[in-house]
């Protein structure tokens, strides 16, 4: 099993196109997708609602995916091909209640592929991928703690300064950097580099 890991500097930067457009790109993989989000104070893990409550049991939830519509960003993982997908919802900072139960989940998948920064915490992956849109300003802690573990970057196309204050790009200087023009975030390069990257990518093309 290959495990990949999509993160980003803040929200709406792209990661769930990316994470969709590589399921789409190589069906032959059988994809197992997650979305992992953190919530803060007053939204309930267990439906994402606002909520007052303070209980142990809604600290984290996950859930499967079976809706096909599109509307949503677990949903856009199955219309593109994913075999399952998974949501896991966690009160921020608590996101370790939640892996043991994700873990079994993942259990038999042929290939995993995780849309989030946080979960390098607890997993290593086979390839981490960050997208970076150098037009959002915001720049959340957890890409900036793991945003050395890198392996590539997916960088969306920009005239002008970095918008960035105080964040070294000194981690990424000599990783391979893929320049995408939005709506296209999963460029023919991109697709080739995580082939090449993941031992079962190729055994599933030479099969």
């Amino acid at each position: 099993m290959a495990l990949v890991v999509i993160g980003g500097h803040s929200r709406n930067v792209g990661k769930t196109s990316v994470v969709a457009g590589l399921i789409s790109a190589l069906p032959e993989l059988q994809w197992t997708a997650v979305k992992i989000t953190q919530y803060g104070h007053g939204i309930c893990s267990a439906n994402g609602e606002a909520c007052d409550c303070a209980t142990d049991d809604h600290s984290w939830a996950i859930t499967e995916e079976r809706n096909r519509s599109g509307e949503s960003d677990t949903s856009r993982f199955l219309v593109a091909g994913a075999v399952r997908v998974f949501w896991a919802r966690t009160e921020q900072g608590r996101l370790a209640e939640a892996m043991p139960a994700l873990r079994q989940r993942l259990e038999n998948a042929h290939n995993v592929i995780i849309e989030s920064n946080s979960v390098l915490k607890f997993l290593r992956p086979d390839l981490y991928l960050s997208v970076l849109d150098p037009h959002t300003a915001d720049f959340k802690n957890s890409a900036r703690e793991f945003l050395d573990r890198a392996d590539a970057v997916i960088l969306h196309a920009a005239d002008g300064a970095v918008g960035w204050e105080a964040i070294s790009l000194k981690p990424i200087a000599n990783r391979p950097i893929f320049r995408i023009a939005p709506p296209n975030y999963v460029t023919p390069e991109v697709v080739s580099y995580v082939r090449s990257k993941l031992p079962s990518a190729s055994r599933a093309t030479e099969g």
